[in-house]
């Protein structure tokens, strides 16, 4: 039997990665504070989040704010504060980030009102109702299965390995290579069992979704009574800046113009902080170290903005979207999930789902 004691470690390990894996897939799909769906009463904000993301949070939010004549939007996309009480937190991160001197440009704007914690807070909220899964979650589930993987190669080589240490000089007995193929037959079926789950977006937050794309939606809060434009601004959530059909023609090209810019600032610190990392790895030890903290601090997805890049439509999903794309889930300005022009997408058009763990925010 002591041939056999090769395959301890590989059996231990593998257990030991097979009870991660399932947890962490479980854990997933675990809601705290379950509810019913709110249905066709869910809040302005809440809905632009659960339809595109962080983005189309922040889009929604300064249309409002341009209508409520709060913000002044220029053609060049440079938004002026005009004074007035903010309506709810996301008005007031806007006011925030626009700073005191009264006006930022939109694409850093942008950028800065997705990170914020009353955006975040949205997401947290919607996913404490079961309509989200929570994106920390998702990459932790897609770590068990990297480690999943990595003990069934180490049983996979334990084989040739067993065989090549006990060549039998201490009796006919040989290792049992039964054993490890029980082991990898059993990380297979886990596997299978664990498969990633790519999109956020939960099945009640699909249904949530089609109880309110049937017919034009006019929300019931998050809209002032005072303020015109309610139906407006419910087809901005749902359907994103296409769907709205803005009669300001030079708001909406300049929201535009701001997400596409966002998106180039995006891939622009991506290239930089891959050259800096290339760089630091040649350099000293004590260099590379302060390099390192210097490519954290000024990362594009702050540890912090665990939904940054969140937008998931309703049957898919991706893992690789980024927190400043505009035609990512964080918010592209033409997508839309549940709706005929949706992207809410990646880095192209398609579904979305990233975190700030996976080159961007929100895999």
């Amino acid at each position: 039997m002591w041939h056999n004691s090769y395959f301890i470690v590989p059996a231990v390990l593998l257990a030991a990665a097979v009870v991660y894996a399932v947890r962490t897939r479980q854990r997933i799909g675990h809601v705290a504070f379950a509810k019913g769906l709110p249905g066709r009463g869910l809040p302005l904000l809440d809905a632009a989040f659960l339809a595109g993301g962080p983005g189309r949070v922040f889009d929604t939010a300064l249309v409002r704010m341009h209508l409520s004549e709060q913000v002044v939007v220029s053609r060049s996309g440079l938004v002026t504060l005009t004074g007035g009480k903010p309506y709810d937190a996301v008005d007031q991160a806007v006011q925030e980030a626009v700073g005191r001197t009264g006006s930022r440009e939109l694409a850093p704007l942008r950028r800065m009102v997705k990170r914020s914690a009353a955006v975040q807070e949205i997401g947290n909220r919607l996913a404490d109702r079961g309509l989200m899964r929570r994106p920390e979650r998702l990459r932790r589930a897609r770590t068990a299965r990297r480690l999943l993987w990595l003990a069934m190669l180490l049983a996979l080589l334990s084989m040739p390995a067993s065989v090549l240490i006990d060549d039998g000089a201490f009796g006919h007995d040989r290792p049992n290579l039964v054993i490890p193929g029980l082991l990898l037959l059993v990380g297979t079926a886990t596997l299978l069992t664990t498969r990633p789950i790519r999109n956020r977006i939960t099945p009640a937050g699909v249904r949530q979704l089609s109880l309110m794309n049937g017919s034009p939606w006019t929300p019931r809060s998050g809209v002032s009574p005072r303020l015109a434009g309610g139906a407006l601004l419910g087809a901005l959530a749902l359907g994103g800046l296409a769907a709205a059909g803005l009669e300001d023609q030079e708001l909406e090209a300049a929201m535009l113009a701001g997400a596409a810019d966002e998106e180039a600032m995006q891939q622009a610190t991506m290239s930089t902080l891959l050259g800096s990392s290339s760089s630091s790895s040649s350099s000293s030890s004590s260099s590379s170290s302060g390099s390192s903290g210097s490519s954290c601090s000024s990362a594009s997805c702050g540890g912090s903005a665990t939904w940054c890049g969140s937008s998931d439509s309703g049957s898919s999903g991706c893992g690789t979207s980024s927190c400043g794309s505009s035609s990512s889930s964080c918010g592209s300005s033409s997508s839309s999930c549940g709706s005929s022009s949706s992207s809410c997408s990646s880095s192209s058009s398609s579904s979305c789902g990233s975190s700030c763990g996976g080159g961007g925010c929100g895999s």
